[in-house]
């Protein structure tokens, strides 16, 4: 296992510093702040592979924001970083290397990782992947009766499935509307099943996305998939309309699907940091290899902003110290994700596993209990629904919650000035979050005085704003890129290991316990406590 130090934050200075500044600065606003200073949204706006963020809206000082840098420098955040660069095994707990930034490197680059360089294998299966791509879109590429593909369904389920289905409905101006991609993942038998029931076994390719090719949802809805299409073709239709990625051949060929037709990863690529692996044969599929392309260009252009660029206008890094600080320091438990696209309304759920599987550890990586808050919730819908469901708990709620709004300046649709009055709202809303409206204000509308109290609005919720030209793949691979190395420096400044998931893993392993149970029809089991063998058989009795 590497050895990579793993720092106590609250044993730095500057975390001693932070507390002080904080305890000082609670009655401080974030109105305050902006008020006092017309140059604070230049000097807390920055740009880089075409997102704009605006961090204003935080209630950080400079001398708050100085002490955040100290802390990343006490807590090596670059010098984790640039090991990260290097190939090195900063996963600790897998003695792995964590190289999601390799996938994107163009074809011209290198990166030796145990004596191997990368690069060209990636840039392999890329190949692959296109020709592939290319065969099923241009109709080359036929099911077992000669006709053409129209539908792809990518089974998988985390990682395997997040990303391709963000990316899917993210991109959708970009798709080719000859093929519709679907998505199964749950193994309620409801979601396999209400997918197959619309499909037509003579054009439905399926990808079955699984690394060890023995997850047990995604296996069990592909095993009902094979059926559903054996009944209606025979065996010998599977290899025609299967494909796998997978680095397990033996079990891809019992399948029954050839080894041509697997597209393998690498440990080094965490299921959540895989969007842009062959886990994204569907995105390639939908939008084609030169879109592909573009997308990881972005994913690229954020990777070497984050490497390269000075830290008071490093994205990333400015994005995770104020995270931090409004975890730890701010007592702000979780972040909202507002995107003010209809794209992107699957950002949320994706950015849900990107966080929270990766910092919602209680340990750092040497093994010791952490004694401060790591890992913070993230949740959200798109505006401007939200409006009308949850920000009366943002703006009036008793828990703050901090706000990343997303804002898209040119819609793929013109519509009059829709799209205008979309970024109205988002606008107003960063405003009103982080502003408020105070009592004098409200009795200056004329609002009745039995009525002031109830329409105050606190603001002070710390709140960003990122804005885009548009939602295209670069601009989509750059976002992701953003969040992914936010996340890495929040993991970093608390020393946990971003890219295990044990806590992931007993839960399967008990399932398959009481899944046995279900199958004998039996809770004796001896290993169950009392609620569980309550539950089986309350279960059984339903069933």
């Amino acid at each position: 296992m590497t050895n990579v130090a793993a720092i106590d934050p609250t044993t730095c200075i500057a975390w001693d510093s932070l507390l002080g500044i904080s305890q000082a600065s609670s009655e401080t606003t974030i109105r305050a702040l902006l008020d006092s200073d017309p140059n604070r949204p230049a000097e807390l706006s920055h740009e880089a592979a075409g997102i704009y963020a605006d961090f204003s809206r935080h209630r950080v000082s400079k001398q708050a924001l100085g002490a955040l840098f100290e802390l990343a420098e006490q807590t090596n955040v670059l010098g984790l970083r640039d090991s990260m660069f290097a190939g090195e095994h900063i996963n600790t707990t897998e003695g792995r290397a964590v190289l999601h930034i390799a996938l994107r490197m163009p074809r011209e680059a290198s990166l030796v990782v145990d004596g191997v360089d990368v690069v060209p294998q990636i840039h392999e299966v890329l190949d692959r992947m296109g020709e592939f791509s290319d065969a099923v879109r241009s109709g080359t590429w036929t099911g077992a009766t000669g006709q053409r593909i129209t539908d792809v369904v990518n089974i998988g389920i985390g990682g395997s499935d997040l990303g391709p289905a963000m990316a899917y409905l993210a991109l959708q101006h970009y798709r080719d509307d000859a093929i519709r991609c679907h998505f199964v993942s749950n193994v309620d038998p409801s979601d396999v099943g209400e997918v197959l029931s619309v499909l037509d076994p003579n054009t439905t390719l399926f990808i079955v996305a699984s690394k060890t090719f023995t997850t047990l949802e995604t296996m069990t809805n592909a095993a009902q998939s094979r059926s559903w299409l054996v009944s209606a073709l025979g065996e010998s239709a599977v290899s025609k309309h299967f494909v796998a990625v997978s680095t397990n051949a033996a079990e891809v060929t019992s399948f029954g699907i050839d080894v041509k037709h697997m597209f393998g990863f690498w440990d080094w690529v965490g299921g959540r940091y895989s969007m842009e692996s062959a886990i994204g044969l569907s995105t390639m599929v939908a939008i084609g290899k030169e879109n592909y392309t573009d997308l990881l260009h972005g994913f690229h252009a954020m990777d070497e902003h984050f490497k390269n660029a000075p830290v008071e206008r490093n994205l990333p890094l400015l994005m995770g110290l104020l995270s931090v600080w409004n975890r730890d320091f701010l007592k702000v438990p979780t972040t909202a994700v507002l995107p003010y696209s209809q794209y992107l309304s699957r950002f949320p759920a994706y950015l849900q596993q990107l966080t929270m599987e990766s910092n919602g550890k209680s340990v750092r990586r040497d093994g010791r209990p952490v004694s401060y808050d790591t890992g913070g919730i993230y949740w959200g819908e798109p505006g401007t629904n939200g409006q009308h469901s949850f920000y009366q708990m943002l703006h009036q709620g008793t828990s703050t919650i901090a706000c990343d709004l997303i804002v898209i300046a040119q819609s793929a649709h013109n519509l009059g000035d829709q799209q205008d009055i979309l970024v109205a709202n988002a606008l107003a809303q960063a405003a009103v979050l982080s502003l408020g409206r105070t009592a004098e204000e409200v009795r200056a509308d004329g609002t009745a005085p039995e009525l002031v109290a109830h329409k105050v609005m606190p603001g002070n919720r710390p709140t960003t704003v990122f804005m885009m030209q548009k939602l295209d793949p670069c601009t989509l691979g750059a976002l992701v890129a953003l969040y992914e190395h936010s996340v890495f420096v929040q993991g970093a400044i608390w020393g946990i290991n971003s890219f295990d998931q044990w806590g992931v893993e007993l839960g399967k392993k008990v399932a398959l316990g009481i899944l046995a149970d279900l199958r004998a029809e039996t809770s004796k089991d001896s290993l169950l406590d009392a609620a569980s063998v309550a539950d089986i058989d309350k279960y059984l009795s339903l069933k």
